[in-house]
């Protein structure tokens, strides 16, 4: 529309992709003690840039405004390129503003105070042309911004036939053709477009509306057809940054840390907090004085990994190293948890009710779809997993009995029914075993797939006790996976020099040797 700083807004449809990155996950490094540090240390930074640095190891530094915004441009480039690689339907739109929003409210009302200007201008004796030619050296510069660079013929052209300074001199002799200028944009247009705008253009050359209209409807359409060619340049990005991608991000990344020395504040902490587990309960026992064992680097990785997968989002921010996927995250995480609660309440079923519902696959898909319709969108704040565990307890029981009675077995009694109604409600407390047990082995299951080189081939095995959500477990395992890998891919080298740092920062120096004994005078006397 005529808004000058008016922009597309980028939306993307349909499900998040995986990157096509190759899995390159090492295998977690065991415990190692101190006399294996100087091989940990040779195999672990030969990986590792000199330029990357950890902004411990950096001064102080005063930020100027450009700085800062320049540091938010490359963000958002960074953010931009990851969506376009992991996303294949991700695409742009014109008009994505909610139809209530007060953003949109106030720019309709700016476009209809222009055009009511400019048809007041126009009906005017004699006519008015101050609003309609900002208009057509709008379309102008829209028109030239969709020619190729050795388009000089067509370039030349519209100079021409759209030349401001002799529409200023037939305005000011009421000479204007604005009808024909119409005429010759919407010819222009055609020419230009993609092959699915050809019916808009169509509608444009047969309307008999006014010239006003006529204009809203030629911005409506170059509005769509700017959104074509972002489109286009998207699909002939994304082969381009898949291939140099993993290098692109990085050097981004790299410029944003040199801007902002601090920009890794969060990532370290969050390795921190993951050695500092791993020395919690490394084992003691055996080691001479003076040596301790630290995790192999890779151990630590992936262990700061998993945490990713259950991150509350609440208490700290994300490592700034996995804000741009921080969407897709809370995705995973939403319908993992979710995936557990229905593990959790079929358990509960089928060791509470035994061998009559045993073997009944059946009913244990009825059962499995009812749960996660009612426990849908539990992530949200306004859901009461408490109440939503009393319908699910009620609409289970119901299915139960109409299925016993099916077959010939006496219904749930009512003291049957209130067991599995509390144990069901009951795994809203975090110290539930059934709980505890279906978290830890999906815990097991995703640490064994970020550890593996090859996690494809693990996808389908599931720990015991998992095998109702096999499915859904190994979708959102190959989603985390691809994640992982390239977030690895693209952060190595930062994440190289952080648990360098740590690893060697956290180990102590031996003590020192004892003084040998001072001889005492009476010594040295008769030494004499």
């Amino acid at each position: 529309m005529p808004l000058n700083d008016e922009r597309p807004t980028s939306t993307s449809s349909g499900e998040d992709q995986g990157s096509d990155v190759e899995s390159s996950s090492e295998r977690c490094d065991s415990m190692t003690s101190t006399s294996d540090l100087d091989c940990s240390r040779e195999s672990f930074t030969s990986d590792t840039s000199s330029k990357h640095c950890t902004p411990s190891s950096s001064p102080p530094k005063t930020l100027t405004l450009d700085e800062v915004m320049e540091s938010a441009r490359d963000l958002s480039n960074l953010s931009l390129a990851r969506e376009i690689i992991v996303n294949r339907n991700f695409h742009v739109e014109t008009d994505s503003l909610p139809q209530d929003s007060l953003w949109k409210a106030v720019r309709d009302n700016l476009h209809k105070a222009f055009w009511d200007i400019l048809e007041s201008e126009l009906n005017d004796d004699p006519p008015e042309y101050g609003q309609a030619i900002r208009l057509l050296e709008e379309i102008r510069e829209i028109l030239l911004s969709f020619l190729n660079p050795g388009a000089n013929r067509m370039r030349t052209q519209i100079m021409e036939v759209l030349d401001m300074d002799l529409i200023r001199q037939q305005a000011d002799n009421d000479a204007v053709d604005i009808q024909g200028l119409a005429s010759y944009i919407i010819t222009t247009m055609g020419k230009m477009c993609a092959p699915i705008r050809d019916e808009e253009i169509k509608k444009l050359r047969e309307s008999s509306d006014n010239i006003v209209t006529l204009f809203r409807e030629i911005f409506r359409v170059l509005d769509l057809m700017k959104a074509d060619v972002v489109n286009l340049t998207i699909n002939i990005m994304r082969p381009v940054l898949q291939r140099q991608g993993v290098e692109y991000e990085r050097a981004t990344f790299q410029s944003i840390l040199d801007k902002t020395p601090n920009a890794l504040k969060h990532t370290t902490s969050w390795i921190k907090s993951a050695l500092e587990e791993l020395l919690a309960i490394t084992p003691k026992d055996g080691l001479e004085k003076g040596e301790r064992l630290v995790p192999g680097p890779f151990q630590v990785l992936n262990t700061a990994f998993l945490r990713i997968l259950t991150w509350e989002y609440d208490k700290s921010p994300l490592p700034e190293t996995w804000m741009t996927d921080e969407t897709r995250l809370r995705e995973i995480q939403w319908q993992l948890q979710r995936c557990q609660a229905v593990n959790e309440v079929l358990l509960i079923i089928y060791s509470t009710i035994g061998g009559p519902i045993q073997g009944l696959s059946s009913l244990s898909d009825r059962l499995k779809r009812m749960i996660s319709v009612l426990l849908d969108g539990m992530h949200g704040r306004d859901f009461n997993l408490e109440e939503a565990l009393e319908g699910v307890s009620a609409q289970i029981c119901c299915e139960l009995n109409k299925s016993l009675t099916e077959r010939n077995y006496p219904s749930l009694s009512p003291a049957l029914q209130a067991t599995l109604r509390g144990q069901i409600c009951s795994i809203t407390q975090e110290d539930n075993p059934i709980r505890t047990l279906v978290e830890d082995r999906v815990h097991q299951y995703f640490m064994a797939l970020i550890c593996d080189p090859k996690p494809q081939a693990k996808l389908e095995q599931v720990p015991a006790g998992l095998n109702a959500i096999k499915p859904e477990l190994a979708l959102l395992g190959a989603k985390f996976v691809s994640l992982v890998n390239y977030n690895k891919a693209v952060y190595g080298p930062f994440y190289a020099d952080i648990i360098k740092k740590l690893i060697f920062s956290n180990i102590s120096p031996p003590p020192p040797a004892a003084n040998p004994p001072q001889d005492t005078a009476q010594d040295s006397a008769a030494s004499n």
